[in-house]
């Protein structure tokens, strides 16, 4: 299903489900003692494969505080997001079909079942405005159900399924209210708003994943099946990723821009690669992007690589320049630096959490979506990021990389 059906329909589908739930939830719905604590907590997190690497210091702040096994549920087609850090067992993740109605329902009924047949007795909702995850919340079985709640705030109605209720705070990194979350399991029964607690930088360092040395010589070698005179002691790499997801395609910087920074980049010095990324259905794109440079060492990587297998490719790498997506936040488990480009949205709360330089133009009407507008803009003409001016970009490369004596 495309991103403005399945808006539609939690809205319009949504809202209802959640009032009658509510309502019935007051009858039905199980809470809390004092006594229980979390064992197995299930988190949610469906759409923004970004957002698993976001949640992993808290993934592990609930794992080291409780002592819990911990569950995922995801749509399938982010799953292999959960594969850098391995912080959720495979065999502890659930995954949701999207493609269409049909087997969105049949996985939804599923779940009911999966969250019963384990047990699970904690549910963390990670989202910030979808329906459909808090009536999977309610759903579940569980007596403790924790999410961001709107209080006073307009809009967005999800209803009254959770047991401890989260102010979002806009002001501060996702990541800081992802752990607001497990502080609210920590504290003191029957806050308003629960976790009223510091979070301190260093609860957010993200983990780095382990790159077998194995994994690293294959990806030299699909390097040099694309540019035969790779030598690993002499070219250096540069990573490009022109690609956002469609829920926000208002993310990408123009190709254009990227081309006038490729070609920038590889004159800086003759020893550098530039390797464009990307999944299997971005090859051509990235194909029309080589061709706008029209240099031998502007090389397309796209589908060369699963998504599990970034790692190995970051490894190698010196740079990558990416827009506002899911690889800015994968490189975090790695020590490559990613400069990142934002505009419709404010790296204040999702610059990647990595080594690296976030870059915004600060635009009066920037960044322009929101958890009130369930990230949906009516900007089809994103000044935003052209105003991040390839020239700009480049010398912020040159603070990465020095071109060769």
């Amino acid at each position: 299903m495309n991103v403005d059906l399945m808006r539609w329909i939690d809205r319009w589908t949504g809202v209802p489900l959640c009032f009658l739930l509510t309502l019935l939830g007051r009858l039905f719905l199980r809470r809390p003692t004092a006594e229980e604590k979390p064992r197995r907590i299930l988190f949610v997190e469906l759409s923004e494969m970004g957002s698993t690497i976001l949640a992993d210091p808290a993934m592990r702040k609930a794992q080291q505080t409780f002592g819990a096994e911990l569950y995922f549920v995801i749509f399938r087609r982010n799953a292999a997001s959960l594969g850098f850090l391995h912080t959720v067992p495979e065999a502890n993740v659930y995954t949701i079909r999207e493609d269409s109605l049909v087997t969105l329902v049949i996985d939804t009924l599923g779940f009911l079942a999966w969250t019963r047949r384990i047990g699970i007795d904690t549910v963390i909702d990670l989202e910030l405005f979808s329906r459909f995850t808090a009536l999977l919340t309610g759903l579940s079985g569980a007596p403790r159900r924790v999410g961001f709640y709107r209080f006073h705030n307009e809009g967005l109605y999800r209803g009254e399924l959770l047991t401890h209720r989260v102010a979002y705070n806009p002001h501060i990194h996702i990541a800081k209210n992802f752990i607001a979350l497990i502080n609210a399991l920590a504290g003191p029964q029957g806050e308003v708003p629960y976790s009223k607690t510091l979070i301190d930088d260093n609860e957010i360092v993200i983990s780095k994943a382990g790159v077998p040395d194995s994994l690293i010589k294959e990806m030299r070698t699909r390097v040099s099946l694309l540019y035969p005179d790779y030598d690993p002691a002499r070219h250096r790499i540069v990573l490009i990723n022109p690609n956002a997801s469609e829920l926000l395609p208002q993310r990408r910087w123009p190709h254009a821009n990227f081309a006038r920074l490729a070609e920038q980049i590889v004159a800086l010095s003759p020893d550098i690669l530039v390797l464009i990324t990307g999944s299997p259905d971005e090859a051509i794109e990235a194909d029309q992007l080589k061709a706008l440079v029209g240099n031998p060492r502007m090389i397309n990587f796209a589908g060369r690589q699963l998504l599990t297998e970034l790692p190995a490719l970051y490894a190698l790498a010196e740079l990558m320049i990416s827009n506002d997506s899911g690889p800015g936040h994968f490189a975090a488990v790695t020590d490559m630096p990613v400069i990142s480009l934002f505009g419709p949205e404010t790296p204040a709360l999702y610059g990647p959490l990595g080594r690296g330089a976030a870059l915004t133009a600060g635009l009066a009407c920037s960044p322009c979506v929101s958890a009130a507008n369930h990230r949906k803009t009516a900007c089809h003409d994103p000044v935003c990021m052209r105003a991040l001016t390839p020239e700009w970009v480049f010398e912020q490369v040159r603070n990465f990389l020095q071109p060769t004596p």
